[in-house]
């Protein structure tokens, strides 16, 4: 009970309190390489994927991370057990309004939007970064990576998040950044740019009345 008071405490303090990112990207857009380069949990972010945990479970059940395996009853069952291990963890964070990085492909847009949405009656600012690519840089990145797709399976999501880039960008406003990963990219450009646009973000003043309140509230418990 006292670690948990103490991790409430802690968000109060944190830097980036009440923010939260959504990023977008099909596969082999390299969303975690932005996420590194951007330094979003330096900025006090804590990232939210299922993936790493899909991936550990996978090992654990000797289950080869290819799309024979991925798409297997016993890999399926992996990665619902990855999804609710995340939402424990998601759920901790949220008890203290730390800042979120909300890892997706971003091929649901009311999926997210419900999300975004619940986060702001909490008090959440919420933002996202779309990290785009071409189609033929995602094709390439998929077939060397570990856990990679089919070509089909690739084109057809990346045509979905393309499609969402219109209705992502009318919902987050001014809070939506696109960073070209492309293989052609001026990477080091957009990478910085995205960096300074997170950290200006994680400052921000927390606005949202319920926010403010909350704030008061763990405040007057020390």
């Amino acid at each position: 009970m006292l670690r948990f008071k103490r991790f409430l405490q802690e968000g109060v303090n944190d830097p980036a309190i009440f923010k939260a990112i959504f990023l977008a990207g099909g596969p082999g857009s390299g969303k975690s390489f932005i996420v590194g380069k951007a330094a979003l949990t330096a900025h006090g972010f804590k990232v939210v994927n299922s993936d790493d945990a899909f991936e550990r479970a996978m090992k654990r059940a000797n289950i080869e991370m290819d799309a024979e395996g991925i798409f297997s009853t016993k890999g399926q069952e992996a990665r619902g057990k990855a999804k609710r291990i995340t939402r424990m963890k998601q759920d901790r964070y949220l008890a203290g309004r730390l800042g979120l990085v909300v890892d997706g492909t971003g091929k649901d847009f009311e999926k997210i939007k419900k999300q975004s949405s619940e986060l702001r009656k909490l008090g959440y600012e919420t933002a996202m970064i779309f990290v785009n690519t071409d189609e033929e840089t995602a094709l390439k990145r998929n077939r060397i990576r570990s856990r990679s797709l089919p070509d089909s399976e690739v084109s057809k999501m990346w045509g979905k998040v393309q499609m969402n880039i219109g209705k992502f960008q009318g919902h987050f406003g001014k809070n939506f950044l696109v960073i070209d990963n492309s293989s052609d990219a001026e990477i080091g450009q957009t990478t910085m740019q995205g960096y300074k646009w997170a950290k200006k973000f994680a400052d921000k003043n927390v606005s949202r009345p319920v926010a403010k309140k909350w704030i008061e509230k763990e405040r007057s418990k020390k």
